[in-house]
């Protein structure tokens, strides 16, 4: 029915046909309208997963959203059974509401507690706050990635069959109406007069990428709470990928670059930096580094140089008496500090 509508509305705007236009937008807004009620009426969430504690690295995530202090974050883990459960590590994909303060917290090849159920094994959630024990198995543990041939899912929950229906659905429902109408649409397109042929646009695939947004207004500044993670998300869905090479941030612009061509040791992924640290960094490299008046600062991101482990911070102040900067690692812990006139 939605395939229809929408190709009713179509002819009708190519035919100018208005019982036609009419008839299929008036299907398409009824349509619309059983979906937003059926949604209401659906029931909530099942009951949280419940069953045994393990330990799960995690592959790769990805958040989706920002506009509250929970956010969702879509996860690609590899989940360790205990060895009294006597099941090998699978991987599964799962989506949790992470608070911003603790997204940080969550790295690519980072361990976390997970709870899972051994009859659904794709039934799995993240532990927030583990016990101090599995708190410190956390930190001292190290997974092996499972091959992707062992990832799980709901086998109730078929979607590629669910989406080839939907799709042959449609496309039966619009072919349905355009056969009806052919006559005179054929006709139309025989009266248009050809346009003259035009140079076609060449797309290029470039290796590198570089994005970029202001934010404007009152209270604008990235330093408020939860901004510069609102923003990277923003630029985040602009490209391709969430592994970048530079994140350069100001008082009122961010600004992403990446390259596909570089190895993942020289990239990081843009949620995992400490952006709720970030704000407190700049303010004690405008107070601690022998400048009285700042005037500006800017915060460079970069990967990891050398032996290094994560990404490298900058935070570069300038003001009348020069211009000095802080460097700290991943975790928001200043490593160095060039006050005036120390040079670095």
């Amino acid at each position: 029915m939605t395939g229809a509508a929408l190709a009713a509305v179509a002819v009708g705007i190519i035919l100018e046909d208005v019982p036609v236009f009419v008839a299929g937008g008036g299907v398409l807004a009824l349509l619309i309208l059983f979906a937003v009620l059926g949604g209401k009426r659906r029931p909530a969430g099942g009951e949280p997963p419940a069953g045994r504690l393990a330990l799960a690295r995690i592959e790769d995530l990805r958040a989706t959203g920002g506009e509250s202090a929970d956010v969702p974050v879509k996860f690609r883990l590899t989940v360790a059974p205990e060895p009294e459960d006597a099941r090998p590590a699978y991987r599964v994909k799962i989506t949790q509401h992470i608070n911003l303060v603790d997204l940080p917290a969550y790295r690519p090849r980072g361990i976390a507690v997970v709870e899972y159920r051994p009859d659904k094994p794709w039934d799995v959630r993240i532990v927030t706050r583990p016990t101090p024990e599995w708190a410190r198995r956390a930190e001292e543990a190290e997974i092996d990635s499972a091959p992707d041939s062992t990832l799980v899912s709901n086998p109730d929950v078929d979607e590629g069959s669910w989406c080839l229906l939907v799709l042959l659905a449609f496309l039966a429902g619009a072919v349905l109406v355009v056969l009806l109408f052919r006559g005179p649409l054929f006709t139309a397109a025989n009266d248009e007069d050809t346009p003259p042929d035009s140079p076609s646009k060449s797309s290029s695939t470039s290796r590198t990428f570089t994005t970029s947004t202001t934010v404007s207004g009152p209270s604008s500044s990235l330093l408020a709470f939860g901004r510069m993670r609102a923003t990277a998300m923003e630029l985040e869905g602009r490209v391709d990928t969430a592994y970048v090479t530079e994140v350069t941030i100001e008082d009122h612009r961010m600004a992403v670059s990446g390259d596909s061509t570089r190895p993942p040791t020289e990239t990081f992924h843009l949620q995992s930096l400490p952006y709720e640290l970030l704000p407190t960094l700049v303010r004690e490299a405008r107070t601690t580094l022998g400048i009285r008046t700042p005037e500006t600062w800017r915060i460079d991101i970069t990967p990891p140089t050398g032996n290094g482990v994560g990404p490298r911070v900058r935070i570069t102040v300038t003001g009348p008496e020069g211009t000095a900067h802080l460097d700290a690692d991943a975790t928001g812990r200043v490593v160095d500090r060039r006050g005036v006139g120390e040079g670095g």
